[in-house]
């Protein structure tokens, strides 16, 4: 008998996958779709809209024939910060433009001067001033220097509800797409942001629809529950919600390390939004508060440096040994290893240092991490409030166990974990629709978790 499956896309900036999720949450199938990009009408990259939208289908048809399966359900997770721009017979009208495109200083100060200036935009949408990062400016951009185009824009669809619509044909508009750093979204009042009506912006978004609904339709003979779609930071936030009831903050670590916090709805500050702070929107519709740091880059770059001054291979940092006598040896070589961080920084304080302060590349390494924690501590406290009880971290840090112990010494009174959820982001984005597919109730035991103790405390840091 076909096992009964859902199918998650799981579309990354570089990484595309599609997964079949069984009952239990595991993961049954697994296939990749090559990245393909393309150039916009001024030469710069961005995703292959043509070549994505073929990837589903093809995809689909090819799960659809698997006897062993029965897909009951489908839904999508995606990068943020981008829209697919359809006309009324549903074909894009325009690339689908990298959310790192530059913005034009002018449009950008003519839109601040008329809507109440960049504080005021930024604390009630809860989005820094990130330019076409935030989503709803590109919109604001193809409305004033493309009019004609803006004319026959029948849906403006975020890129995770423009893949459902490709299935269901249905236009929906999804609250985790729509209220994560891109200035369309009104956390004081709930409802779109007053600039977005004024400009009659809203009138291209689909009908606003819950994160955990599904319409039932019609795919290749196959009767199917199809999801609205999630942005990919919220969806792996999913698992974690569904397994813990007890306050926690989540810290992803990747390129960005991210601190999430779904137990803190306090209302962003002026100076909370300068130290890089902002809101996610939980998939049920409660603020995130969230702090970030470029941590993961700044490691891969440091790390690199490191190696090439003492002539190492780069890789064998990833297993590196905790060495507590190292530390407490730097604590005494570098007075300023005592002190808290004092304040908000882009970056640690290891991109100044002399390398020739280094005996060795394992000391070198350990004040590396040594600075990234401190700089993680900080971002940490910004969002940090009464009740939580528990730190877990996912991603690359999550393995590195210098950090971990570092991590654990630094907040003592909470307690940390490395934590790994195969997948995070698919299982949370089958989890948001599990009603509607599985008659089973969300598995407990999907996330594994290593406690870290505060190592005995010979430094304050």
């Amino acid at each position: 008998m076909p096992k009964p499956v859902i199918a998650i896309f799981d579309v990354g900036k570089t990484n595309k996958k599609l997964f079949l999720i069984d009952e239990n949450y595991s993961i049954v199938y697994e296939r990749s779709a090559r990245f393909v990009e393309t150039v916009d009408e001024d030469g710069e990259p961005c995703e292959n809209l043509e070549s994505l939208r073929s990837s589903v289908y093809d995809s689909l048809h090819q799960v659809l024939q698997l006897k062993e399966f029965d897909v009951k359900a489908i839904n999508f997770s995606t990068y943020g910060a981008s829209f697919v721009y359809l006309d009324e017979n549903g074909d894009p009208l325009t690339p689908l433009y990298n959310y790192l495109k530059e913005y034009p200083e002018e449009l950008k100060k003519a839109f601040y001067a008329k809507y109440g200036g960049e504080e005021k935009i930024s604390l009630e949408t809860a989005s820094p001033i990130l330019g076409s990062l935030n989503s709803g400016m590109q919109l604001y951009r193809l409305k004033h220097e493309k009019p004609e185009i803006f004319k026959k824009v029948k849906w403006a669809l975020h890129l995770p509800q423009y893949l459902s619509y490709l299935i269901t044909g249905k236009a929906v508009a999804d609250i985790t797409s729509i209220g994560c750093h891109t200035q369309l979204w009104d956390f004081n009042k709930s409802e779109y942001h007053n600039w977005v009506t004024t400009e009659k912006i809203d009138e291209k978004f689909g009908a606003f629809t819950p994160a955990d609904s599904s319409l039932k339709t019609d795919f290749e003979g196959s009767s199917v529950k199809v999801g609205v779609g999630l942005h990919d930071s919220s969806a792996a936030l999913i698992p974690y919600l569904a397994n813990f009831n007890t306050p926690f903050v989540l810290i992803s670590t990747g390129t960005w390390c991210i601190s999430l916090n779904p137990f803190n709805q306090e209302p962003l500050t002026a100076e909370e939004l300068k130290q890089d702070c902002l809101c996610y929107m939980h998939f049920k519709g409660k603020a995130v508060k969230a702090s970030r740091i470029f941590a993961g880059y700044e490691h891969e770059v440091q790390l690199k440096r490191i190696a090439e001054h003492f002539d190492r291979a780069a890789y064998l940092f990833k297993h590196l040994k905790f060495n507590p006598s190292m530390i407490l040896k730097l604590a005494n070589k570098i007075p300023e290893n005592q002190q808290e961080q004092k304040g908000f920084s882009a970056s640690s304080a290891f991109p100044e240092r002399n390398l020739d302060l280094f005996q060795t590349a394992e000391e070198a390494y350990h004040q590396l991490i040594f600075d990234l924690i401190k700089q993680q501590i900080y971002s940490l406290k910004l969002i940090l409030n009464a009740g939580v009880k528990r730190i877990f971290v996912d991603g690359g840090f999550g393995k590195n166990a210098i950090y971990m112990h570092l991590l654990a010494t630094s907040i003592p009174d909470i307690e940390v974990y490395a934590s790994s959820v195969s997948q995070a982001t698919a299982i949370g984005t089958a989890l948001a629709i599990n009603d509607a597919w599985n008659e089973n109730p969300a598995p407990t035991d999907m996330i594994q978790l290593k406690y870290y103790s505060a190592i005995q405390r010979t430094l304050d840091f």
